[in-house]
Formats: C-alpha cells, sequence, structure tokens
C-alpha cells in the first residue's frame, strides 16, 4: 500500500521577504530529491484542503484565528514578531498547511495509507494556541493530532519533535492534555529559549548542549523517549519533523546528519509497528540550508514509507 505525499502549490506563495531563510525552495528542494530518488513511486500525491476554522478551533483559540486571518495584507508584508512576516498568500499557505494534517489523519485512520508525509509550509511547531510566533501561524501538527482525537476518538497521541528548536506552540495547546504524549529533543539555550521545565506530566523534553552530536541525540531517544513512549502505547504517532539540528544548518549547532535523521525514523516506525499497525504523520518543520534539507527529509521519508 502506498503511503502518502502531501503538499499544496499555495504553499510556496507564502514568503517573508528576500533573503529568509524559511522560503519557498525549501518544499522545491525536499520534492526534487524525493522524486530524483524514486521514493515519490512508493506514494500517492494529494493537494492540501483548506483547514476550516472549526478545525482550526480545536487546536487555537476561535477569536485568534478570525483576527490572524483579517490581519492579511492586500499587498507588502505585515510584521507578527521581528522575524515573521505575512504576506498577500500567508493565509492561504497556512491554510493548507493546517489542512494538510487533518487529511493525512482521515487518510490514515480510514486505513487507505499506512503513513503520510506533509511537505508543507509556513511551518507550525512554535504557534501557540492564540500567538504567532517563530515563522508560524496555524500549528499544523496540533490541528492534526485534535481532529484524531476530537473527531475521529482516539484516546492516545503521540507527538514527537526533534526540530533543533523547542516546539512552544505545541506544548502550549497540550499541556495537561493526557491523551497527548509529547517527546522533544533541541537544542539548550536557543529560541524559543523554553522547554527545559516541563510544563506537565505528558512531556518528555530533552535539552541538549550545542555540539552535542549523534551520540547524545541518540541516547535521549532511547533513554527518555522510548522508555515513555512504550509504557503510553500510543494509537497513532505524529512527527513534527524539523531538519535544522543538522551539522550543516546554521539554525543550530547540536550536529546532527542525515544518518541520524534515519535512525530516529525506524526507532519511531518500529515503534508505531508495535502498538498502532505503523500509523505514523509527519510534518515538516525548520530546516534551512536546502542540500542538508533536501538529504535529510529524504533519508527520513525512505524509512517512513518502508523504501529502505
Amino acid at each position: 500500500m502506498l503511503s502518502a505525499f502531501i503538499t499544496h502549490p499555495d504553499c510556496a506563495r507564502h514568503e517573508m521577504g528576500p533573503g529568509h531563510p524559511e522560503c519557498p525552495e525549501r518544499l522545491a528542494a525536499i520534492q526534487d530529491l524525493l522524486l530524483a530518488k524514486g521514493l515519490l513511486d512508493y506514494m500517492n500525491t494529494y493537494e492540501a484542503p483548506v483547514a476550516t476554522e472549526d478545525q482550526l478551533g480545536r487546536a487555537h483559540a476561535a477569536l485568534y484565528v478570525q483576527e490572524l486571518i483579517a490581519a492579511a495584507p492586500r499587498e507588502g508584508y505585515r510584521a507578527v514578531d521581528p522575524d515573521t512576516s505575512m504576506n498577500p498568500y500567508t493565509i492561504p499557505a497556512a491554510l493548507r498547511a493546517a489542512g494538510a494534517a487533518v487529511l493525512a489523519t482521515d487518510l490514515v485512520l480510514s486505513g487507505e495509507v499506512p503513513s503520510a508525509f506533509c511537505c508543507v509550509r509556513p511551518p507550525g511547531h512554535h504557534a501557540e494556541r492564540a500567538a504567532a510566533m517563530g515563522f508560524c501561524f496555524f500549528n499544523n501538527i496540533a490541528v492534526g493530532i485534535r481532529h484524531a482525537l476530537d473527531v475521529h476518538g482516539l484516546q492516545r497521541v503521540a507527538l514527537i519533535d526533534f526540530d533543533v528548536h523547542h516546539g512552544n506552540g505545541s506544548e502550549d495547546i497540550f499541556r495537561g492534555d493526557s491523551r497527548v504524549l509529547m517527546c522533544s529533543v533541541f537544542e539548550k539555550g536557543l529560541y524559543p529559549f523554553s522547554g527545559e521545565q516541563a510544563v506537565g506530566p505528558n512531556m518528555v523534553n530533552v535539552g541538549l548542549p550545542a555540539r552535542s552530536g549523534s551520540e547524545a541525540f541518540r541516547a535521549a531517544v532511547d533513554e527518555a523517549w522510548l522508555p515513555a513512549l512504550e509504557s503510553f502505547a500510543p494509537q497513532l504517532v505524529y512527527i513534527s519533523a524539523g531538519f535544522d539540528a543538522h551539522r550543516e544548518d546554521d539554525m543550530g549547532n547540536l550536529g546532527l546528519t542525515d544518518a541520524d535523521y534515519a535512525w530516529v525514523t525506524r526507532r519511531l516506525v518500529d515503534l508505531a509497528n508495535r502498538h498502532c499497525g505503523g500509523r505514523v504523520i509527519s510534518s515538516l518543520e525548520g530546516g534551512y540550508v536546502l542540500p542538508a534539507l533536501a538529504r535529510s527529509a529524504a533519508a527520513h521519508v525512505r524509512v517512513l514509507i518502508g523504501a529502505d
């Protein structure tokens, strides 16, 4: 059975100005390498739908959603924070990015596909319940998870985040929600300067010092994540797939390699095979040096779809 590759042309129309690292070319770099490596032969391509306000409202405050949509500029840019801006195409892109996670959830839980990779932008894991920040507007993965919980009725969902930056938005949305176990590894002392103190028993956060490298990353997964995940026994696994901890990416200094992303994906796929029929949904977060991003995403997808 083929996995799902979910994207949309609207996601490439959002941009935040010349030289901004979160650029439209990120998606093309990934898709081009997946095509060149033949990995898209193992996947059915779907166009991401537009997330509805009801779907967004399960993860975000309704007033926030309405005000963000209303704030979209007709031309030029409108700043959300010093690093994050909206252009006239931001809201359509953000609605598609969140809608991709909803579609992925429906496809996987219906049994139409075993797994899904959402190749979308803007990213989402910094978007809090009522705040856009850190290149993020809607928390795509959170919208998908709440759809799985509140519409499909799942009781135990795992959220894995290996972006170099802590997923403060996801933590804000899911703190205290016993249906979600969030496991993250991130670099200490980086934006958004959070995560070292877990905000609830459903959070397994591991902050690593700069230049920790592969060995420390893999130890965190094996010693902190996996025991908690085995005990939790998730019915579905979601991944906030950020690739900016790569040693070639200057947004962080953890020093990971392509092989580390394949390795952690294998660990997560094996977990999913034991507990939830191999059901895994991954959505793109960070990763800003295009060659490293494309290679890392390809290594991740190869394992995710069983082409390794």
